[in-house]
């Protein structure tokens, strides 16, 4: 038996063993994932054969070391999918809302572009192509794409499937301009005369209304609160016998898939928990509500369905979509009203105080998406010219 040698590479030298009778072995010693050196060989019926069978075994030994996942740089991208969902379970960090959120964005928004991709297909160029392709006809798909996107991806790098993730180095998505819409004074009476005509029957159709819906929207211009925060309003909350009338927002009402809508014991975050003083048009809309309720516990619910269960926020929606199209008046939406309350406390207090009613821990959010802009420039400036410039009489 002769033996032959070759050095290659990084995997020092290779070995050769031949035998007549038996096929050529290649062999060398490879430093694994945990530094320690072992031998690794294949066969061949020539010495050729059996180094590119080496060298295919060596490329396919991992650098990193081995986890409980089964996933491999060639594993198809629906695996890395259903594994990030586990993971995202077993983290137990995101509500069941978010979860369900996320799950559906990755299986509408980004599976049809990457189902039939292995996970080392998947590269810096090609996301940034998608991304940039979704952005074209909705940012805020890209966006939500980009973020499950970058979840799983980054998910598979800390795992050690991918050395990094290609959602590292993808450009940033630019949002188009867009300025916060609200209601004027005005738009908010007609608003509120739609509603009273519908809810005094003149304006007959579908159900009967039950005089929620006014209700809803007088403690919504009241609070600032969102619409599920509003159907999460229980007696409990409600303190209308006090000099300064108040609610304390603390849950919300949510729907998970395949279960009844429920209340949830917290709003959206922390600093959405919050009492807010009433102004006196909405302690009115609460005290005719509350004559109403036949349930006297003070976990009544101030809004419910006639057997007492929470309304869903899509049934509002949709019936204040109705209602406002009989009337002729498009594009208003619950949360507009949100929008409304702080561009009206801004312009009387600052956006601090409008941060704080909506609950936002930073200003700069309350600025960017809720409060309108003031074209009107500082009617000041007219006297400043005069004063420089009025014409010599």
């Amino acid at each position: 038996m002769s033996r032959q040698r070759l050095t290659i590479g990084t995997f020092g030298e290779i070995g050769y063993l031949k035998n007549p009778n038996v096929r050529t072995i290649a062999r060398a010693r490879y430093r694994d994932w945990d530094g320690k050196s072992r031998l690794v060989q294949a066969t061949g019926d020539t010495r050729n054969s059996a180094e590119r069978a080496l060298k295919a075994k060596l490329a396919e030994r991992s650098l990193f070391q081995p986890g409980g996942s089964a996933l491999t740089p060639d594993s198809p991208f629906p695996d890395l999918v259903a594994y990030w969902l586990e993971d995202l379970e077993l983290e137990d960090r995101l509500s069941k809302t978010t979860l369900q959120l996320c799950e559906r964005n990755m299986r509408t928004l980004v599976l049809p572009a990457f189902e039939h991709l292995t996970l080392r297909e998947i590269g810096v160029a090609r996301c940034d192509h998608f991304l940039k392709q979704l952005a074209k006809q909705s940012y805020n798909r890209a966006k939500q794409a980009r973020v499950v996107l970058r979840l799983a991806l980054g998910l598979a790098a800390r795992h050690e499937v991918l050395p990094r993730s290609p959602m590292d180095h993808v450009s940033r998505l630019r949002k188009p301009q867009t300025t916060p819409n609200a209601l004027t004074p005005a738009e908010v009476n007609a608003v509120r005369a739609a509603i009273a005509y519908w809810e005094a029957g003149r304006s007959y159709s579908g159900p009967r209304p039950d005089g929620q819906l006014g209700a809803i929207i007088e403690v919504m211009l009241g609070t600032s609160a969102r619409i599920g925060e509003v159907l999460a309003i229980r007696r409990r909350d409600i303190d209308i016998t006090s000099a300064t009338p108040s609610i304390r927002i603390s849950g919300t009402i949510v729907t998970h898939r395949g279960e009844p809508t429920m209340r949830q014991d917290h709003p959206k975050t922390a600093k959405s928990r919050r009492t807010v003083a009433i102004p006196s048009f909405t302690a009115e809309a609460v005290r005719r509500r509350l004559t109403r309720l036949d349930d006297s516990s003070l976990d009544a619910l101030l809004f419910c369905s006639r057997e007492g269960t929470p309304l869903t926020t899509n049934n509002v929606r949709r019936q204040l979509r109705h209602v406002l199209d009989l009337a002729g008046i498009s594009g208003v939406t619950p949360h507009m009203f949100r929008r409304t309350v702080a561009t009206a406390i801004n312009e009387q207090a600052g956006v601090d105080l409008a941060a704080e009613l909506l609950g936002h821990t930073d200003p700069r959010i309350t600025i960017q998406h809720y409060i309108r802009r003031n074209e009107m420039v500082n009617p000041v400036t007219a006297e400043m010219l005069d004063r420089v410039f009025k014409k010599a009489s």
